[in-house]
């Protein structure tokens, strides 16, 4: 599970719920309690931003392209968040890959608006309004740096994305809330 951050214009730090929210994945605040938590109803939960931090998710990892179980917060149960119980949350804009996006974004062309699904994800089909973001490049393969052949000379990052057969996917948005 990842989200990689390419450009951002805030990256603010909130109180988290008890919620497993993936990096990446579409949070919302609670107006009750004040904290961020997963969009869980895309129709009627506002999106205020996309989670910079993974919250307990063992035995999987949220950092980009990494196996699972493999992360720096082993200690913390692979949770990123649990000395501070706070989240970082961009919003306010930037450009972002992620592989956090139901399988009808995979149809959809560069420049569609993207919205929320109801467990947390960029989807393509819309239930509410609200436009979260809006797709700069296709899903795919996104280049990890270390030398291959897989993708222009670099080996692919390992993804989560919705198609099984090949789940080493990524979109690139830019955000709009």
């Amino acid at each position: 599970m990842a989200l990689i951050p390419k450009y951002h214009v805030i990256a603010s730090v909130h109180d988290r719920s008890t919620d497993i929210i993936i990096q990446g994945q579409l949070v919302y605040l609670d107006p009750t309690t004040g904290q961020v938590k997963r969009v869980t109803d895309g129709t009627t939960d506002v999106v205020f931003g996309v989670a910079g931090d993974s919250t307990s998710v063992a035995p999987l990892s949220g950092m980009p392209g990494a196996y699972d179980q493999w992360q720096n917060r082993a200690s913390d149960q692979f949770s990123e968040t649990t000395a501070s119980r706070k989240m970082t949350v961009y919003h306010g804009g930037g450009e972002f890959a992620t592989d956090q996006f139901e399988d009808d974004v995979e149809t959809a062309d560069i420049g569609d608006p993207l919205y929320a699904s109801d467990n947390g994800k960029f989807k393509a089909t819309p239930d509410s309004a609200q436009i979260v973001a809006r797709l700069t490049r296709a899903a795919g393969p996104y280049p990890s740096g270390v030398p291959g052949t897989d993708l222009n000379g670099d080996m692919a990052l390992r993804g989560q994305g919705p198609d099984t057969d090949n789940p080493n996917m990524y979109i690139e948005l830019k955000l709009t809330v």
